[in-house]
């Protein structure tokens, strides 16, 4: 028969660890343990402890940052992982010199890093250049939408909250009427009920505390938008994965070994208005590395997510060579005409935003005649003009209106309107060939619609999409566990240290 050796795996044992021995050089711990040790001025955080002649000593924000951060890079977001990790790893234990924080202590320094979290970025991006890791050739901008620490359950328009303040209280009262209606209920029974009531009581006076305290939050289109009661700051935003509460992640990046310049979260905003902050505060990182003129030599790509006129019109005074696409880039291109997969994808993509309605007419199937200002609907009705002048995007529009009364009859009207008309009939606008000045839309449109713009834009996706899988894949950082955009961005910031920090692994020996 085989003899095997026995299992002592559930035996104690006592060994003599050497925790300067445990962090081995070209790991990233070692590279973190060497930044924070020896490269980084961390006197900032003096001002956060007054304990010099009473009081605890605190634990050092070198030892804090280490544990912190090494956590962040094996996916242990939370303050209490991080916490148990001190106590159980023997890595965490090296970087931390046998320091034992409690989860309290880590999740008050993370929370209070929002003023200490800018001088730390520009720190660590002083050293990655340095090592000779930022090119400066092209950069490149995205978003990441994450979860937040908040439920989307409790989001919505202040209409919206009043609704489901009242439904909650309906709710109490059918529970208390079913009570006075039956008094011989059991104790089991009752005590059940009365749990629930005080529940539902409770999350109505939640919402009345929220509205009573809070303003209306209004889009970009003065509309009102939809506020979260955990966290005003966050937003309901829909992704591939479906619908979340969270915030997005927006990163500028250096293509030549995809450093992150420039890092920020946002909330109830569309990715077109991050542009401009984020290109501001691009400028002052650089400024900070000493090459304030680089912006005037540099590529800039972005998709089409970051396209408006405006911010091509502002793009047009940075001195970038600036290369954003638009929605209809990809069905411009030559290569996705004759693509199979490509258009039975977009029909797809289609089907599920419309619900699976069939396509509708566009502006392609209405018949405009320029010279004398006249439109038909594919019915044969004529249309009327509604507005003579419809700026979009830099450019002229004239839009024409079908009558109430002949949308309201038509045979068509499934296919040209989304639901049956009830105040105007459909709508519809042209371009007007009178505009005096070509739109900074065109000129970008002429400008990577040519092979070398196509070229240069096709160098976006292997720059920036590999910094998101790392951070949220690779490190497991993928949602957010603090309130409030400070604290969330400060967050996102210490997710992106981790990123360059990694870079450097193999630069520091």
């Amino acid at each position: 028969m085989a003899n095997y050796k026995p299992d002592l795996s559930c035996q104690n044992k006592f060994i003599p660890i050497d925790f300067s021995q445990q962090i081995v050089p070209g790991t990233f711990e070692y590279a973190l343990a060497h930044i924070v040790d020896n490269r980084l001025d961390l006197s900032g955080f003096d001002k956060w402890y007054s304990n010099d002649k009473k009081g605890a000593a605190a634990y050092p924000p070198s030892v804090m940052l280490k544990v912190i951060l090494f956590g962040y890079s094996r996916g242990l977001i939370t303050s209490r992982r991080i916490a148990k990790a001190c106590e159980t790893n023997i890595t965490f234990m090296s970087l931390s010199g046998d320091a034992q924080p409690h989860w309290t202590s880590i999740a008050s320094f993370v929370s209070r890093m929002k003023d200490q979290i800018e001088p730390l970025f520009t720190q660590i991006l002083m050293i990655c250049d340095e090592e000779g890791l930022i090119g400066r050739n092209m950069f490149a901008i995205d978003g990441c939408k994450m979860k937040s620490n908040a439920s989307k359950e409790w989001s919505g328009t202040h209409e919206e909250l009043k609704r489901k303040q009242e439904k909650l209280k309906r709710a109490s009262e059918r529970i208390l009427a079913r009570h006075q209606a039956q008094d011989n209920s059991n104790e089991p029974e009752i005590e059940h009920d009365l749990k629930q009531k005080a529940k539902l009581d409770k999350s109505a006076d939640k919402i009345e505390k929220f509205l009573a305290s809070s303003q209306e939050k209004m889009g970009s289109r003065n509309k009102p938008v939809k506020s979260n009661i955990t966290d005003p700051d966050s937003a309901k935003m829909t992704t591939s994965k479906g619908t979340i509460q969270g915030y997005n992640g927006i990163v500028t990046n250096d293509d030549k070994h995809q450093i992150i310049l420039q890092a920020e979260v946002w909330g109830s905003v569309w990715e077109q208005q991050t542009l401009t902050p984020a290109i501001e505060q691009l400028e002052k990182q650089l400024i900070a590395l000493g090459t304030p003129d680089a912006l005037k030599s540099a590529m800039f790509t972005a998709d089409s997510g970051f396209h408006s006129e405006n911010n091509l019109k502002f793009m047009a005074n940075t001195g970038l060579d600036v290369y954003i696409a638009d929605t209809a880039f990809r069905s411009r291109n030559p290569l996705f005409k004759t693509s199979e997969t490509y258009h039975s994808e977009k029909e797809k993509r289609r089907l599920k935003r419309s619900k699976g309605r069939s396509k509708l007419f566009t502006s392609k199937d209405f018949i405009y005649d320029q010279s004398t200002m006249s439109c038909r609907c594919p019915a044969g009705k004529a249309l009327w003009i509604s507005c003579k002048q419809v700026e979009s995007e830099g450019r002229q529009y004239i839009r024409f209106a079908g009558h109430l009364h002949d949308c309201k009859g038509c045979p068509l009207q499934e296919q040209c309107m989304r639901s049956p008309p009830k105040e105007r009939g459909r709508q519809v606008q042209f371009r007007h060939d009178s505009a005096q000045d070509v739109s900074f839309t065109d000129r970008m449109r002429t400008k990577i619609d040519s092979s070398i713009g196509r070229r240069q834009y096709s160098k976006r996706l292997g720059a920036i999409e590999p910094v998101f899988g790392n951070i949220t894949v690779n490190k497991g950082m993928n949602k957010f566990t603090l309130r409030g955009k400070d604290k969330v961005n400060a967050q996102w910031q210490m997710y992106c240290l981790v990123h360059n920090i990694e870079k450097l692994r193999n630069s520091l020996h």
